[in-house]
C-alpha cells in the first residue's frame, strides 16, 4: 500500500513543479471555461504518460474537473464556453474542448455545430483519438 502512496506523492510532486508556469500561462483563469477568482487544479489531459508532461497539463476549475471526471452528470450549459476554447493556442485545452464537444454532441445540437467549425491538425486528431469520455 505504501508503494502506491509513494507513486502518487511522486507524481503530485512532479506536477507541482509545473505549477508556476501553468499559473503564468493561464493568468489565474480556468483554461477551459475562463472562470476567475476560483481555485484552480492541475489537470492532466489523457492519455497520461508515466511521467508528467507540461504540454498535457491544464489549470482548470473544480466545476470543469468534476464534470470531466463524471461526464454522465455533465451540465451542457456550463460548456457553451467551448466555442472559444476550441480555438485555444494551448493544445491541451483545444483537445479537451473537442473531446467534450464530441460527448455533448450526442444530445446538444449546438455542440455538433461547433464541431463542424473545428480545425484540427494531425497531431491533435491523433491525441483526441486516444481519449474518450466514459
Amino acid at each position: 500500500m505504501s508503494k502506491g502512496r509513494d507513486k502518487h506523492q511522486e507524481r503530485h510532486h512532479g506536477l507541482s513543479l509545473y505549477g508556476k508556469d501553468l499559473v503564468r500561462r493561464c493568468g489565474a483563469h480556468c483554461e477551459l471555461c475562463n472562470s476567475s477568482g476560483v481555485p484552480l487544479n492541475i489537470f492532466e489531459v489523457p492519455p497520461v504518460a508515466a511521467d508528467p508532461i507540461f504540454e498535457h497539463c491544464l489549470m482548470i476549475c473544480e466545476t470543469c474537473q468534476t464534470q470531466i471526471e463524471r461526464p454522465k452528470r455533465i451540465d451542457p450549459n456550463h460548456w457553451r464556453c467551448l466555442g472559444t476554447t476550441m480555438w485555444s493556442e494551448v493544445t491541451a485545452a483545444k483537445v479537451t474542448a473537442i473531446v467534450l464537444l464530441n460527448w455533448l454532441s450526442k444530445t446538444e445540437p449546438w455542440a455538433q455545430e461547433l464541431l463542424e467549425q473545428a480545425y484540427l491538425d494531425d497531431d491533435e486528431t491523433a491525441w483526441i483519438s486516444q481519449w474518450a469520455l466514459d
